[in-house]
């Protein structure tokens, strides 16, 4: 699988998310808390745009009554009929083992890691001796 540089880090702030397209297919770059996550931008109900979702969180109950609201701005839910997604794993809410969104492995690299380019510059060991700048070539 390709690398391909989406945004820097600062483009895509804890909480937000960014629609990107790679060779032909949109995909939503989720930052979860310094965490990447990337799924497809298409709900596999009817199509629907996730990045056009509402982000939530999920409410869990361990007796009647008692209420939790837990995992906030980690789930996607699809705009046009409310189908939900895990940001983390891609997998549906509601029947995670058949019904899933396509996930995209993603992460951070620093800049000078990606690619190195076929021109280097020549380059020689540089050194200051009191007050005098040498060169070794």
């Amino acid at each position: 699988m390709a690398k391909h540089v989406v945004a820097p880090v600062a483009e895509i702030p804890p909480g937000g998310r960014r629609l990107v397209e790679v060779e032909g297919r949109r995909i939503v770059v989720f930052n979860l808390g310094g965490e990447f996550f990337a799924l497809s931008d298409r709900c596999p109900h009817q199509g629907g745009s996730l990045c056009a979702g509402t982000l939530s969180g999920h409410v869990s109950s361990p007796e009647p009554g008692v209420y939790r609201y837990e995992r906030r701005g980690e789930m996607i839910r699809c705009p046009w009929h409310y189908w939900e997604f895990d940001i983390r794993t891609g997998k549906s809410w509601f029947d995670p083992r058949r019904v899933q969104v396509r996930q995209y492995p993603a992460h951070v690299e620093r800049g000078a890691e990606l690619v190195e380019g076929p021109y280097r510059a020549e380059t020689f060991p540089v050194r200051v001796e009191d007050e005098y700048v040498v060169v070794e070539a």
